[in-house]
Parts: C-alpha cells; sequence; structure tokens
C-alpha cells in the first residue's frame, strides 16, 4: 500500500503545529497494541508481519552496517535510536474481509491517548483511508512515535515506528522493515530540484 505523496508532503508544515500544540506525552507509551489484528491473516492473500523490538533492530542494524558507505547509511543512523518497529499489512481477494471494529480498535488508541494526527484522508468514492500520527514528549521538543493507519477495500496497513524519529529521514526506511513506500523520497528530490531552479533564477 503507498501513501499518497501529496498527502505526505503536507507533514512539514503540519508536523510544526503539532509538535506546539500537542498535549504532554509523559509516561505514555507509543507502542500499539496491533495483535488483534491477526486474525484476519488467514483470510489475507498476502501478510505482511513485522514485529521488531529493541534487540532485534539492533541485530538488524549489524547487518545493516556492512553497508554503512551505501543507500543504507541513512536507514542505519535513524535505526540505531528506535525502539520498535510494528507492521501488520494485509491484502485480501475481496473486500468486506476487515471490519470497522477492527480500524476502530487501532484508532481508539490514537484518539484516546497523548497522540495526535498529522494528516487525514478520507475518500468515500474509493473507500480509502490513510492517517498518519505521532506522539511527543513534554514541550514537543522529540518525536517518540509515529503511527501510520492506512486502509483501503482489499487492503489494510498499520505501522507503529517507536523511538525518536527524525521525519527528514523517514524516507530511507521506504520499503524496508515492512515499512511501505510513502513516496517521501520523491518529494525530497522534487523539493531540492525546486529549489536548485529557483536558485538559478
Amino acid at each position: 500500500m503507498r501513501i499518497p505523496t501529496w498527502m505526505m508532503s503536507r507533514i512539514g508544515p503540519v508536523l510544526l503545529f503539532v509538535l506546539f500544540a500537542s498535549a504532554s506525552a509523559l509516561g505514555q507509551d507509543p507502542k500499539l497494541k496491533i495483535n488483534n489484528l491477526d486474525k484476519l491473516a488467514s483470510k489475507a492473500a498476502e501478510v505482511v508481519d513485522v514485529t521488531l523490538d529493541e534487540p532485534m533492530l539492533k541485530l538488524a542494524s549489524k547487518f545493516m552496517a556492512a553497508d554503512e558507505g551505501g543507500e543504507d547509511a541513512e536507514a542505519l543512523e535513524l535505526v540505531k535510536g528506535l525502539k520498535g518497529i510494528y507492521v501488520k499489512s494485509f491484502e485480501f481477494d475481496k473486500e468486506g474481509e476487515y471490519s470497522q471494529a477492527d480500524l476502530d480498535a487501532i484508532r481508539s488508541q490514537l484518539t484516546a491517548s497523548s497522540w495526535s494526527r498529522m494528516v487525514g484522508v478520507i475518500s468515500k468514492r474509493e473507500g480509502e483511508i490513510s492517517e498518519i500520527y505521532v506522539m511527543t514528549e513534554s514541550g514537543g521538543k522529540r518525536i517518540l512515535g509515529l503511527a501510520i493507519l492506512a486502509a483501503e477495500p482489499k487492503e489494510l496497513t498499520v505501522v507503529n515506528i517507536v523511538g525518536p524519529i527524525d521525519i527528514e529521514k523517514l524516507s530511507s526506511l521506504e520499503g524496508k522493515m515492512g515499512i511501505p513506500k510513502m513516496g517521501l523520497e520523491k518529494d525530497k528530490k522534487s523539493k531540492s530540484s525546486s529549489g536548485g531552479q529557483d536558485a538559478k533564477k
């Protein structure tokens, strides 16, 4: 499942608001309870189930370190500070295999705590939902966790990243460790190219 690029391009401005407006996350746990979705595995044609806690991330970092000078260098730097990466993604052959209750079980955790929604897109025409949430520490100085909820008629994906996250470097994890393509890298290049053209003018 791919998060719309135009939606991701709005993260920067919205994030600034979130950092200053969000409630204190002191004592809150950015790890979501998503195991209730395991029951969907038997109905799905394709399943991605990623559970990487801190010890597993350290092990993964060792493998990535072998290519430290390559394309995984930025991803390695980001992973070193994380506490966990958890992904549940299901692709079904037909519609109606997951319920509204499945979505509500995840969303209720995000709306009844110190999470703040950065972006929310609902397409009734396509039957699609894409939401991105962040949890920040007291004062909004640092991001403690990020959550992505993306649903389509035949697909459901939940991504939960626990630990300090640099949004600017998040694109380095796209397509790795079960994290879906979100169009961040493309958006960064587009902005860079645009900046260069403006400079020439």
